[in-house]
């Protein structure tokens, strides 16, 4: 994938998670955490808990969010360097 590709990408699932968080959909703003992990390679990808309920949604979107931005920053030098 390229830089600008991966940028695209990501950019889009920003704003899902941020409309979500804004919100307070937390359990929504979780699987497109998810799903930005996904994205990532697997040395950079995050090892997440399961998230059995949708109370602890919360404190797992507050905790996840700022680690998943560092990996990204991450890939995306990688993505320049290359």
């Amino acid at each position: 994938m390229s830089l600008q590709e991966f940028d695209v990408l990501i950019d889009r699932m920003k704003l899902a998670f941020e409309y979500a968080d804004n919100l307070g959909q937390y359990v929504e703003a979780a699987k497109v955490l998810f799903q930005m992990n996904e994205q990532l390679p697997e040395d950079l990808q995050m090892t997440f808990e399961e998230l059995d309920n949708p109370d602890e949604a919360k404190s797992f979107v507050k905790q996840y969010n700022s680690e998943l931005k560092s990996a990204i920053v991450d890939y995306r030098q990688r993505l320049m360097i290359s």
